[in-house]
């Protein structure tokens, strides 16, 4: 088995954000986020930690992804989606979510394992994509 110190350094390492959050009722609290986290969102672990994870979204709750994350943590099962987050300093980034709860050794879930990867990239080259070929069929239909 891995043991804490080389397990902390290989999270630490980690390109891509991770975090770990309690079950509080309805609420995920953040108990952990790692480097990465940090400077993707552009938050400190110090003004994140205990508060739900929600806060990203801002006042952008009504989104396809988050419905199923929200099944997803409803009944304790992995999940993975593509949804709007916001930095702190208000910019859009696109993240691709997976969520894993984890169980206590008497089988119940306590925590959620969180990993998020931008995909901001490759969503907007997805959205440009989708335009040029919208503008392609409206050409075609315009000239015949």
């Amino acid at each position: 088995m891995i043991n804490a110190k080389l397990l902390q350094l290989v999270v630490n390492a980690s390109n891509d954000g991770i975090v770990v959050a309690e079950q509080e009722g309805d609420d995920n609290i953040l108990i952990y986020v790692n480097p990465a986290f940090e400077a993707l969102t552009g938050y400190s672990a110090d003004e994140i930690l205990y508060q739900d994870c929600r806060f990203l979204q801002k006042d952008d709750a009504d989104q396809e992804g988050l419905q199923i994350i929200r099944d997803g943590i409803k009944n304790g099962q992995p999940c993975r989606a593509t949804i709007r987050n916001y930095r702190k300093d208000g910019s859009l980034f696109w993240n691709e979510l997976s969520i894993t709860p984890v169980l206590n050794e008497a089988d119940q879930l306590t925590y959620f394992i969180g990993i998020q990867k931008d995909v901001t990239a490759q969503v907007e080259a997805e959205q440009k994509a989708s335009g040029l070929e919208e503008e392609l069929r409206q050409l075609r239909a315009a000239t015949q």
